[in-house]
């Protein structure tokens, strides 16, 4: 029900493998993805991480509906915040970057751990919805606060008070998404994107990318103290040495793009 490789040098990708249940987010499945992050988190030959779904329908339809049916107590998954029920929170609480290769549909709790990703890439057949309040119940993983905060309030509750979908080009234009490719080039994409970022050292992703989040997190004012606070600690031990180390590296590379 879950894979993880690792197909190059600091990469591994983690599939949600349910395709015949769209890749249902069930009990089972949601603890074995709290699992796998936490674990892979804690490797450290894995600098980047790729979240995607098995087969071209489906990145994840959300809840498991039909478990849910005959659980009486199953509802209160939507509202957990435990990572291992909780699988937004389980991306969420990953130090290290995680690249969302949107394969297919991403409904409801589906859609909630696409936003819960670093960056999206998404394939032709990916498409977005939020079935929260056709279905009756208010999200508890954050589309309610995240969305808004990518797409901007007024296309956000465009979305989530018709329940409508919204296609791969309209994501990109809106800015949801970083790209958009054909379905066979989805993973070539996002594991060429994983491979840019694991030639980055490993405590710079972690470090770069928890000051890009718990500065978005605050306001610009608070946002800029806490780079300052990060910036002067982290730099400190930051050589001339260390620089003219990297310095050929970087030029080199930036002359073959």
């Amino acid at each position: 029900m879950l894979l993880v490789e690792k197909p190059l040098d600091g990469v591994a990708v983690v599939t949600l493998n349910r395709p015949e249940a769209m890749n249902a987010l069930s009990k089972a499945l949601r603890a074995a993805l709290a699992k796998a992050i936490t674990e892979l988190d804690a490797d450290a030959s894995v600098k980047v991480i790729v979240l995607t779904g098995a087969g071209e329908r489906a990145f994840t339809a959300g809840l498991d509906l039909k478990e849910l049916s005959t659980d009486p107590l199953g509802m209160g998954a939507a509202n957990a915040e435990d990572p291992a029920q909780n699988p937004a929170n389980a991306v969420l609480a990953c130090s290290k970057p995680i690249i969302g290769a949107i394969n297919g549909v991403a409904i409801t709790g589906g859609f909630e751990v696409a936003l819960a990703c670093d960056v999206l890439l998404c394939s032709t057949n990916a498409r977005f919805a939020d079935t929260h309040a056709r279905v009756g119940i208010t999200p508890g993983w954050g589309l309610s606060q995240k969305l808004s905060r990518c797409i901007g309030p007024y296309r956000a509750k465009e979305l989530s008070l018709t329940g409508n979908f919204m296609s791969a080009q309209q994501a990109y234009d809106w800015g949801l998404v970083n790209r958009v490719v054909a379905p066979d080039q989805l993973m070539p994409a996002a594991l060429e994107l994983a491979a840019q970022m694991a030639d980055i050292e490993a405590d710079m992703l972690v470090t770069y990318k928890a000051m890009i989040d718990d500065g978005y997190a605050a306001t610009m004012a608070e946002g800029l103290k806490l780079e300052h606070e990060r910036s002067v600690a982290h730099n400190r031990v930051v050589t001339p040495e260390m620089v003219a180390a990297r310095r050929e590296k970087v030029q080199a590379r930036g002359r073959s793009q």
